[in-house]
């Protein structure tokens, strides 16, 4: 039973940081809009792929403006795309 127990507050603490994580996305996709862009996160599911959990900010012309590979992929991590957004990075 104590098994179980644990297991679910594992389950429980992974749902807390993926609302917050999506919270936080929700957050960046609001101040890239304000700001004429918006933000386009890579759909690979294979946390291997080199572009797994990456994003990359676009213009309003559909442009990369930030977080491109030379084969269009996404390369930025969350943290870099909000230190874009915030003026604190590339």
């Amino acid at each position: 039973m104590s098994g179980m127990l644990s297991s679910m507050g594992n389950d429980v603490g992974e749902l807390c940081m993926d609302q917050d994580e999506k919270v936080r996305e929700n957050r960046l996709r609001r101040m890239a809009e304000r700001q004429g862009y918006t933000l386009h996160k890579s759909r690979r599911r294979d946390p291997r792929a080199l572009d797994f959990d990456r994003w990359m900010i676009v213009g309003e012309n559909g442009r990369v403006v930030a977080g491109a590979d030379s084969a269009g992929r996404p390369t930025m991590s969350l943290d870099q795309v909000e230190a874009h957004l915030t003026g604190g990075g590339a």
